[in-house]
């Protein structure tokens, strides 16, 4: 396999976090939440633990004291920009090798988990969030995430995640609940094979689901996989209480789970 075989899941994670330096402190903060939710840990905990480990000292360069603060490594998750946690998931992608054909499909994550008190008081009555992913088959990589706290039909999420992401993939699988010609079309024009399930209303449908790609389809259960894997490997909930912190943790999981995905490669 390629030289990434050789690193653990951390390596990947700390050496992702350095290419971008957005600033000096910015990378090891980072990279300790990406250790967090490696070892599924508080944020006190990581800080304990990752303090005295002699091999993340030497890699962050930081002394057993110059560790930041639970609170201040708490707040430096939101400062980092919803874009720079979706290039660390672009990036990790790429680590895992893959390949030209993906698989769109949604789920959900529970909210509750957080406090039920807090939910009471802040009037927060959406007890789910809407997550849409697009798997890359080859690897069971997730390529992108789209989260959405309001439920947005399949065809909206899936046109917004899908449009974006076509210079990466030649093909996408999406089942019945991502019909929209307008979608297919689009992606035609981006050069990308739309393998999407007609609902049947008529006997065309039939037909038009027959001439589909049965075994290209087929593997559009590899995204129900890597669900069923964060949330096993994970947790099916969030814990975060403000919606835009829930984001960013599903991102960063997701992020996660393509860097332990890829020693394995």
């Amino acid at each position: 396999m390629t030289e990434v075989s050789r690193f653990s899941s951390f390596d990947l994670a700390a050496h992702l976090a350095a290419v971008w330096r957005f600033n000096t402190a910015g990378w090891k903060h980072v990279t300790l939440h990406f250790l967090r939710a490696h070892m599924d840990a508080t944020y006190r905990e990581i800080v304990d633990w990752a303090s005295e480990m002699d091999r993340v000292r030497g890699l962050l360069q930081l002394a057993r004291t110059a560790f930041p603060a639970p609170s201040t490594l708490y707040r430096s998750f939101e400062r980092v920009p919803m874009s720079v946690w979706r290039g660390f998931l672009r990036e990790s992608a790429n680590i895992c090798d893959p390949g030209s054909h993906g698989a769109i499909d949604a789920t959900f994550f529970d909210r509750e988990t957080a406090s039920r008190h807090y939910q009471h008081r802040s009037d927060r009555h959406i007890r789910t969030l809407k997550t849409t992913a697009l798997v890359d088959t080859d690897s069971c990589a997730i390529l992108d995430l789209h989260c959405s706290a309001h439920w947005p039909h399949d065809t909206q999420t899936g046109r917004r995640v899908a449009l974006r992401n076509t210079e990466k993939i030649e093909s996408l699988a999406g089942d019945k609940g991502y019909d929209d010609q307008s979608l297919r079309d689009a992606l035609r024009s981006e050069g990308v094979r739309p393998l999407l399930r007609h609902r049947l209303f008529a006997a065309y449908d039939h037909a038009h689901n027959a001439r589909l790609d049965s075994e290209l389809y087929g593997q559009r259960w590899m995204a129900e996989t890597a669900f069923s894997a964060i949330k096993r490997r994970f947790s099916p909930a969030v814990h975060p209480r403000a919606w835009y912190r829930e984001f960013r943790e599903l991102v960063l999981t997701a992020t996660v789970y393509n860097l332990e995905q890829a020693p394995k490669q």
